[in-house]
């Protein structure tokens, strides 16, 4: 396919956000349905009272940790994370650092804590680190926290297939990590270029048969649709190709052209994205090749093999979703580490600072980076409740929705079924779990 000359675009040339397609099914993302929402989080809960938090966890209590990376070498025009371009590594020093501190000073509010058993670096490409530096943080989290080194433990890490390379998938693995999230986006060379995301299918393909070698338990490739240029065709051969892979489990993402937002995205014109029909086109042409190839969509585009654990897991009414997303069983507690993490203990939810230097400047000042935060009362944890019961694909006890005139419209639509076993999303209806919600003024 030929790659059409580069376009430079004037800074202004873009366009505001297009809304989820109108009356249809479209990729839902978890920002969409996370509750508490961004507007529950307010600055009178902030570090007292998530210290106050750990300090009342039950010592025998799991918990999970993330820790949020914002450093990265190259500058994605779709990007809609907060991240500090840089070419050197080094710069990330005194951030390690104060995640560091971080570390210390959460440590000091818990009265116990299990060995943790689930792990996740993400935010900006954790590559970016180098070996080093990545060794550095296992072991201060290992040192601080406590890690597990259970066969059953879940270790993941974001990984960009232009930072990655056979040495660092090695000393990922060395280090104890057993899932890899490998950001794909699309295979078109054209798309690619106008995202600024040049990798070959040939850098792709070694990657994930190395990761193969080298016994990595799980592989996810992500795709984004709604990307510059992309087209229906052209994504069916990008989910060929990456089909052909055998990933364990294929994430769909939406592109939201945000530019106001997001600064890198001023780079792409307002013309050069999919209209809505050709965005229908897309979904539905993901979601037929995904389905005849075999695997199960789980929720939010996560789609899996059937013998997948969260396949399991749905199929037995056991899957729960947190703040890492999809798991098996309840999600429990996560303590969020690095600048704009997000933490949940028990009822409260809270939000670290959302600029390095907001971030640094507290743990300067030896206290937790915390900036906003909501605790839940008891409406919105039954709120919650409902809403992960339903995103999960279990049946919703009619007594527990508020009262509402939608529910045989939803039904007559298809998107919900009403069972002795109570209220339950069908298939097409995790394609429009917003609307459902709203409908069911889920707040």
């Amino acid at each position: 396919m030929p790659v059409p000359a580069k376009h430079t675009v004037p800074a202004g040339a873009s366009s505001p956000a297009r809304e989820p397609l109108p009356g249809v099914g479209d990729l839902v993302t978890a920002a969409e349905v996370a509750y508490p929402a961004p507007h529950h989080y307010h600055d009178g809960i902030g570090a007292q009272a998530l210290e106050m938090a750990l300090a009342e966890r039950p010592a025998e209590a799991p918990l999970a940790i993330k820790v949020r990376l914002p450093f990265c070498h190259h500058a994605c025009r779709f990007c809609a994370s907060q991240c500090v371009s840089s070419r050197s590594s080094r710069q990330a020093d005194p951030y390690l650092s104060r995640l560091d501190r971080e570390m210390v000073l959460a440590r000091r509010r818990l009265s116990g804590l299990p060995p943790v058993s689930r792990l996740h670096w993400g935010g900006a490409p954790p590559a970016f680190l180098s070996l080093d530096q990545m060794s550095d943080l296992f072991d201060r989290l290992d040192a601080r926290l406590g890690l597990s080194g259970a066969r059953e433990r879940d270790f993941s890490i974001d990984l960009d297939p232009r930072e990655t390379d056979m040495l660092t998938l090695r000393h990922l693995q060395a280090l104890g990590f057993n899932r890899l999230n490998l950001g794909v986006q699309e295979l078109d060379p054209r798309v690619q270029q106008a995202i600024n995301r040049l990798q070959p299918r040939a850098l792709t393909e070694s990657l994930v048969d190395e990761a193969d070698r080298l016994g990595f338990r799980e592989l996810t490739m992500s795709l984004m649709l709604g990307l510059p240029f992309q087209t229906p065709q052209g994504l069916v051969d990008t989910l060929e190709q990456v089909i052909g892979m055998v990933p364990a489990r294929i994430r769909l993402y939406r592109y939201r052209h945000r530019p106001e937002h997001h600064p890198a995205q001023r780079a792409i014109h307002r013309d050069w994205l999919p209209d809505a029909s050709t965005r229908r086109q897309l979904l539905a042409v993901a979601r037929a090749r995904l389905d005849a190839a075999g695997y199960v969509h789980i929720g939010l585009g996560l789609y899996t093999r059937r013998n997948d654990p969260l396949a399991q897991a749905q199929a037995s009414g056991t899957l729960g979703h947190g703040p890492l997303g999809f798991t098996r069983g309840q999600a429990g507690d996560l303590l969020g580490l690095g600048v704009n993490a997000t933490s949940r203990i028990g009822d409260l939810w809270v939000r670290n600072a959302g600029t390095l230097a907001a971030y640094e400047s507290a743990l300067d000042n030896s206290q937790l980076p915390t900036a906003r935060g909501a605790r839940l009362t008891a409406d919105e944890r039954r709120h919650r409740a409902t809403r992960e019961t339903l995103l999960c694909g279990r049946g919703v006890d009619p007594a527990d929705l508020p009262p509402s005139p939608h529910l045989e419209r939803l039904h007559a639509e298809g998107l919900i079924e009403m069972t002795i076993e109570g209220v339950s999303l069908t298939a097409e209806g995790h394609w429009r779990l917003p609307d459902i919600l709203e409908a069911l003024a889920l707040p």
